[in-house]
């Protein structure tokens, strides 16, 4: 059995030239670019409250991922069967987080949209995403059927809290919530397992309260969710405002060289205002333009706005 979890050396007769490209792509999938691409437009086109649950399962998917890394400190395979190092060269192996958050978000993403097709595809990128970690030789098999076993059981957890029982949260001043948000940073800090600052973990987290922060303007300003623009609008002006994401990032990170700040209050400040960037800088720019003015009707969308989580 412990040959079966961690023994590596199968996955390299299956290697092929056309393979690995198939498995590059699916690893794409969890890493940040793809967030920064896909994220945006589940708020600007599809859903605002769809997008902050999806993003809140992410981030508590994301950050418990990796206080278990630094807590277990299961080390990789062996630089031998790699294919992906460069990535993931300063990080620990168990639990994967690429299968960790595929089988949390892509699930929920199916939970969200209810329908046969929807559960099938989300499957089928999570196994995806999931195979390609062990094809690319940067997790063996414990990592990855970890990573799949707290995925889903987090999702479980995760859909209860965000259930009809806890509605009363929702409805909560929300300064109770940015101290709960406070109040996470705080046990970040003070649990974190390894004396190391945990940058990327509280990033994750910052972004997630710029996106709120930016959600709780844009609805005050559009209270109820606005129409799906025509599918040449969204390719007009959702393509370049991705590209503007990734350009506003690189520019807050010069900004803040320039001001001399530290690397980790920069990194911290790209990580809230890009958030922001997501849920109030574009929707206001869009509405400026015309684009998803209109309130949306339940044939327009299939959904009932929510205030946000």
């Amino acid at each position: 059995m412990d040959t079966f979890l961690h023994d590596m050396h199968w996955v390299l007769p299956l290697r092929h030239a056309w393979a690995t490209p198939i498995a590059d792509a699916f690893t794409f999938l969890g890493y940040t670019p793809f967030f920064f691409i896909f994220m945006p437009l589940v708020y600007w086109f599809w859903d605002r409250t769809i997008f902050m649950r999806l993003a809140l399962v992410i981030v508590i998917t994301a950050i418990l991922n990796g206080w278990l890394k630094d807590l277990w400190q299961d080390p990789r395979p062996d630089l031998i069967f790699q294919l992906d190092h460069e990535r993931v060269a300063d990080s620990f192996g168990r639990p994967s987080g690429h299968a960790q958050v595929a089988w949390a978000m892509w699930l929920w993403l199916a939970y969200e949209i209810r329908r046969g097709w929807a559960w099938a595809l989300a499957a089928f990128i999570a196994l995806g995403v999931s195979l390609s970690r062990l094809y690319l030789g940067v997790h063996d098999v414990d990592d990855v059927l970890t990573g799949f076993a707290l995925g889903v059981s987090g999702l479980l957890i995760l859909g209860f809290l965000l259930g009809h029982r806890f509605d009363f949260w929702r409805h909560l001043p929300n300064a109770v919530h940015y101290l709960a948000f406070a109040v996470l940073f705080a046990l970040l800090w003070v649990s974190w397992p390894i004396a190391k600052y945990p940058e990327g973990t509280e990033n994750t987290l910052l972004f997630f309260v710029g996106a709120y922060t930016g959600a709780l303007i844009d609805h005050k300003l559009m209270p109820h969710q606005p129409a799906r623009p025509e599918w040449w609008q969204m390719i007009a002006f959702g393509f370049p405002a991705v590209l503007g994401l990734f350009a506003f990032r690189t520019l807050v990170g010069i900004a803040g060289a320039q001001l001399h700040l530290l690397p980790t209050v920069t990194s911290g400040a790209q990580a809230f205002l890009v958030g922001a960037y997501v849920t109030i800088i574009i929707p206001v720019i869009f509405r400026m333009l015309s684009i998803g003015r209109k309130q949306a009707t339940s044939a327009d969308q299939g959904i009932v706005e929510e205030e946000p989580v």
